[in-house]
């Protein structure tokens, strides 16, 4: 095995990333929507498949493991 640092990969896509960033700015789903240029239902869904992967059973328990995991900052 050669001497390089593991790093595993990202959990979050690109899009749930910046979906996470903006919830964490205390953003409304809606802001959300019209900042991404996405629907509001786009936005919900990249929420709920977050919290899938994560299995956590909400937003904010998103937030606090998506934190710990250092996917995303305060």
């Amino acid at each position: 095995m050669d001497s390089k640092e593991y790093r595993p990969t990202n959990i979050l896509t690109k899009r749930e990333r910046e979906v996470f960033e903006l919830l964490v700015q205390d953003k409304t789903t809606k802001e959300i929507a019209e900042q991404l240029f996405i629907s509001e239902k786009t936005v919900r869904n990249h929420i709920s498949n977050t919290i899938q992967k994560l299995q956590v059973k909400g937003r904010s328990q998103a937030v606090v493991e998506l934190i710990r995991l250092g996917e995303i900052q305060l």
